[in-house]
């Protein structure tokens, strides 16, 4: 590999996990902003740089949402809530520096594993996913949008009118089948749809702009910033490594299965470490166990969530669906075809994701002390900066003003829908998987002539739907089940 590549690469890296660790410190930005900024930056990036970037992105702000966890008491990203039970009494008992290296510790191992899976299983599952056809893409597609809708949400209704509303916005522009426009209202602008940048940015910086404008902009928080040296013995890693261990192989399990993510992992390993534990009651009293657990599994879903997308073309998270908007971006189109059409490239992105994980825990060993002292920035300050970043990236992603404006508007949609707790996150994988279901369906329709039966001789595609069933008869049954429990909530508040 050239040394022009490898620099631009390693810069690419630096950035990304600087950035991911920073916003994933940061209390209420997070990963989505953290991506949805930089993603504009690799639109003038080579594809591998680029990748790599919102990959480190991805790594940084999953070990950087334990830094406030555990020095604020504030988890910086809905990741790290697990953490904090017992990341914060650790901290504020023992040390917080070695709270913070058990954090980092178990990252970097829960990523390495992921990263693991990730080589191994690859080209088993694309040499899978060439047997599919249409019809089971079409089918997979809708599996991952009802599973994200039933599992990954507390309210099925709202979600799945997120979903609705992104499938719809993916449907701008020219219809590639009969070259007509659709949902363009004349906008010449609009004739190749939605610019992927001006919407990520818009439903996640601008609606965290205004979020933050609207609450109080001066608050000053209290940090626990003594003894912030990172650093860990091995007989206290050896004591440990068993929930390591268990975090990372749930972390990287749950990231194959759409609609669950980093969030539900976390708590998954942490029940599983408190079950496995020789002490559980110790558990949300500073037990470093606690702390290992779900930070392992954060980590190694990354690995394990990009597996879908390289080798079925579905993105199991809407972090994923955004770093799949740069490979589209650069002309790649995520799937089991790009294992054989590109794999000097996905080789590059499996070595770079091993290094990637490799300096997340360089940077954060020596700069966490720093990330900690950003902590109490006022939010003041933090908006203008963000502002101007999210101006910038969406201008010169396409030099052209009408995605500025778009991107406002749209912000200001999403900010109302967020506002009635509608889900953006989910909206934007919707947008990314919907050219999939979209061409998948009118190609099944176009070679069965309208003759569903024609389909059903196919083993996996019954498979597949029988899944959908059982899906969205599991979601249907949990909304009877909180209908009921609300109902039974106000009975007794009215008695």
């Amino acid at each position: 590999m050239d040394i022009s590549v490898l620099i631009a690469c390693g810069s690419a890296i630096f950035i990304g996990l600087f950035v991911g660790m920073l916003m994933g410190a940061l209390p209420g930005l997070g990963l989505m902003l953290a991506i949805s900024l930089l993603l504009p930056l690799s639109y003038n990036m080579d594809a591998l740089s680029s990748i790599l970037m919102l990959l480190a992105v991805y790594q940084g702000a999953e070990y950087g949402g334990s830094i406030s966890a555990i020095l604020l008491g504030i988890p910086g990203t809905a990741m790290a809530a697990a953490t904090q039970l017992d990341g914060q009494p650790f901290a504020k008992n023992k040390s917080p520096g070695k709270a913070l290296a058990f954090s980092l510790t178990a990252s970097t191992i829960g990523g390495l594993f992921g990263g693991l899976v990730l080589i191994f299983l690859s080209k088993p599952l694309a040499a899978f996913a060439l047997k599919l056809g249409e019809p089971e893409y079409f089918m997979l597609g809708v599996i991952g949008l009802l599973a994200v809708a039933a599992l990954g949400s507390s309210d099925a209704m709202k979600a799945s009118i997120s979903i609705i509303l992104g499938l719809m916005a993916a449907t701008v522009g020219i219809d590639m089948f009969t070259g007509l426009p659709r949902f363009t209202g004349d906008i010449l602008e609009l004739s190749d749809g939605l610019n992927i940048i001006a919407l990520v940015v818009a439903l996640f910086a601008f609606t965290e702009i205004f979020k933050m404008i609207s609450e109080n902009l001066n608050e000053k928080r209290e940090l626990l910033a003594k003894d912030l040296k990172v650093k860990l013995t091995f007989k206290e890693f050896r004591a440990v490594s068993k929930s390591i261990g268990i975090g990372a192989s749930i972390g990287s399990i749950v990231g194959i299965i759409p609609g669950l993510g980093s969030n539900a992992s976390s708590w998954f390993a942490y029940m599983a470490a408190k079950k496995t534990a020789k002490s559980p009651e110790t558990f949300g009293e500073g037990n470093p166990d606690g702390i290992v657990a779900p930070e392992a599994a954060n980590n190694a879903t990354v690995g394990g969530a990009l597996l879908p997308l390289l080798t079925l073309g579905i993105p199991g998270s809407a972090s994923i669906a955004i770093i799949a908007g740069a490979f589209i971006i650069h002309g790649i189109q995520p799937g089991p075809q790009v294992l054989n059409n590109n794999p000097e490239l996905i080789n590059a992105i499996f070595i770079g994701f091993m290094f990637t994980t490799i300096g997340m825990y360089i940077m954060g060993k020596f700069m966490t002390g720093m990330f900690a002292k950003v902590l109490i920035l006022r939010e003041s300050f933090l908006v203008p900066a963000i502002l101007v970043f999210s101006l910038i990236g969406v201008y010169t992603s396409q030099n052209a003003h009408f995605d500025l404006w778009l991107a406002l508007g749209l912000g200001v949609v999403a900010y109302i829908l967020r506002m009635l707790d509608f889900s953006v996150a989910y909206f934007i994988l919707a947008f990314v998987l919907c050219p999939i279901i979209e061409t998948s369906l009118r190609r099944m329709v176009i070679l069965s002539q309208g003759d569903i039966g024609f389909y059903l001789n196919r083993p996996i595609f019954m498979v597949l739907a029988i899944i959908t069933v059982l899906i969205l008869l599991q979601s249907l049954r949990n909304t009877i089940v909180a209908n009921r429990k609300n109902k039974m909530m106000k009975e007794n508040a009215a008695n």
